[in-house]
């Protein structure tokens, strides 16, 4: 893990498209500003986690996925 310490209005740069700004810092909550194309999917980590548990959940009982679809003959 890079750890990088910055100051409120101070940025990191994540490749040539993904900008973290610092917006403000109040006692232990860290507020950040995230400048990211449209097509870059961006979630706080417990809900990225929770959508992965649904997909899997959703994905539960289908054996195989190429049975249940119509046959092109």
């Amino acid at each position: 893990m890079l750890v990088l310490t910055r100051k409120t209005g101070e940025s990191i740069q994540i490749g040539g498209d993904i900008e973290l700004t610092v917006i403000s810092v109040k006692g232990d909550q860290v507020k950040l500003g995230i400048n990211a194309p449209k097509n870059v999917d961006i979630h706080r980590k417990e809900v990225y986690l929770s959508i992965q548990e649904e997909n899997t959940e959703a994905s539960k009982g289908i054996d195989n996925l190429f049975n249940i679809l119509p046959k092109n003959d």
